[in-house]
């Protein structure tokens, strides 16, 4: 917000800049101590060059203030998410959608954003479409929570299982644990 009003205060000074030049520049001419061309390059001069670069400031700050407003909007948005869902433990998609007006799209890329910084562990279930929540151990297994199936990687930090479908979200450490040649050798025991 304050980037914002500091762009919206350069932007009227700007007008303000331009509106004061033309008019000291108008009476400059009538009283005849200032010629037309003289008016005109003292209006450009002392108006329009000014008034360019304030406004060029205030463009900048308000577009500066409203990317940060958006950067804000989404941290609220993935925090409304997480809160969500690590408040109740699992919640229907179409639950989150509708609380906070998102759709499926907007929900799966929210998912995927949280899991990428390590603020997100669990699983779907993309039949019912139901978020859950794990602990890191759980997760960190090999089987499915879901359906007890044996479950692949594929992608960071993302898990799929081939039997049920389910999307796995586990915490990097777990995921370079349970990839790791020596952890299988530690499981095998």
């Amino acid at each position: 917000m304050q980037g914002k009003g500091m762009g919206w205060f350069f932007i009227g000074l700007a007008v303000v800049i331009v509106l004061a030049a033309a008019g000291f520049m108008i009476a400059g001419a009538m009283s005849g101590k200032l010629g037309a061309a003289g008016a005109v390059l003292g209006f450009i001069l002392f108006g329009l060059v000014p008034a360019a670069l304030a406004a060029g400031v205030g463009i900048f700050l308000y577009l500066q203030g409203r990317k940060r407003e958006q950067e804000s909007q989404r941290a609220r948005q993935l925090e409304r998410i997480l809160g969500l869902i690590q408040s109740r433990g699992q919640v229907p998609i179409d639950q989150i959608m509708v609380e906070l007006h998102l759709d499926r799209q907007a929900v799966q890329d929210a998912i995927y954003e949280l899991v990428s910084l390590g603020l997100f562990t669990g699983y779907i279930d993309w039949e019912r479409m139901v978020f859950y929540t794990a602990d890191a151990s759980q997760v960190g297994s090999t089987t499915c929570p879901n359906c007890g199936g044996q479950r692949e990687f594929v992608g960071k930090g993302i898990v799929r299982c081939p039997y049920c479908g389910a999307t796995l979200f586990i915490p990097p450490q777990a995921a370079a644990e349970a990839s790791s040649p020596a952890a299988g050798e530690g499981r095998a025991h």
